[in-house]
């Protein structure tokens, strides 16, 4: 491949990044309308059905099983607890707080990723990355300012959403190879109806009719996330990951971009400036793991397994 036409693929890959940011801060903007009419435990599962669905019909169209014993796995397991966790607490943060800050929470997950496989895996992580998560954490303190009156506790919820899909990305590179990505994404979606069902039941939240209003934005919300989901794969398979992951930090743009025009957020700038440290460290630290990625392994050093995440 020449190098013009290198150019042209990591130029494509970063334009469907960028395409793939922007519809997942679109489907956060129509999951946080929803929770106005619907309780969380009721989106959770009908959002969870309506994906579950759609990544069922992708595995029937290329002839593979929606269920194998590859799911009894306990590292699928882990995957869809981490993923159900995940998706719980991001959801409740969007119905409690503002979209902004839930978002740029959300942004730590690299950096949160790369201090879990250094703890966990056993992954060898270097002073830069070290030194790129202590200044991202130091952008979430920004952005929290716990004990002053700044700090909302929905907060709390986008951490621990964040800690969920740290749980499900570090289960995801120790998966076998061999199950299918579809497979792996419908599972999750499927674990997330009988859980929105049973917090739901915990809650004593009675189902809620959905309107027709509701109806288009749920369809809206699995017709983004699908569509963002088939373009984030599509940017990692096109272009180099030094260059497209950085382009991951155009969701945050586009958030504060929402939030602003749709629900009115205004960032104060001790907030907008946490967010920026987050962007800067986490695009540096995943940088530089995809150039560390890059470089030829010893012949004894087995690499892990890797899957592209929200």
């Amino acid at each position: 491949m020449s190098r013009a036409a290198g150019m042209s693929d990591n130029g494509r890959a970063a334009l469907f990044m960028t395409a793939s940011m922007a519809m997942f801060a679109v489907e956060d903007a129509f999951i946080k309308t929803l929770t106005d009419s619907l309780p969380v435990g009721q989106l959770m599962a009908m959002t969870g059905l309506m994906a579950m669905l759609v990544f069922w019909a992708r595995l029937a169209r290329r002839g593979l099983a929606l269920w194998t014993r590859d799911l009894l796995h306990p590292m699928v397991i882990l995957r869809n607890l981490g993923e159900v966790i995940g998706a719980l607490s991001f959801v409740t943060a969007l119905a409690v707080g503002e979209l902004a800050v839930t978002s740029a929470i959300l942004q730590v997950l690299p950096l949160t990723l790369v201090l879990g496989a250094a703890l966990f895996l056993g992954e060898k992580v270097g002073w830069r990355r070290w030194a790129s998560v202590a200044v991202g954490f130091a952008g979430v303190l920004l952005i929290l300012r716990p004990g002053t009156a700044a700090f909302h506790p929905s907060m709390l919820w986008a951490l621990l959403g964040v800690a969920g899909l740290t749980l499900r990305d570090l289960a995801t590179r120790c998966i076998p190879r061999g199950v299918p990505s579809d497979q792996l994404s419908a599972s999750a979606y499927g674990g997330m109806v009988p859980a929105g069902l049973l917090l739901g039941a915990v809650a004593g939240q009675g189902a809620v009719a959905p309107g027709a209003g509701d109806a288009a934005l749920l369809a809206g919300t699995v017709v983004f996330g699908v569509l963002g989901y088939a373009t984030l794969v599509a940017a990692s398979r096109l272009g180099e990951a030094s260059v497209v992951a950085p382009f991951r930090y155009t969701r945050l743009g586009f958030a504060l971009l929402v939030a602003a025009l749709v629900f009115g957020e205004r960032p104060d700038l001790p907030m907008l400036l946490g967010a920026g440290l987050i962007a800067l460290a986490g695009g540096y630290a995943m940088w530089r793991e995809a150039g560390l990625r890059r470089r030829p392994a010893p012949a004894e050093v087995s690499g892990l397994i890797r899957s592209g995440s929200r």
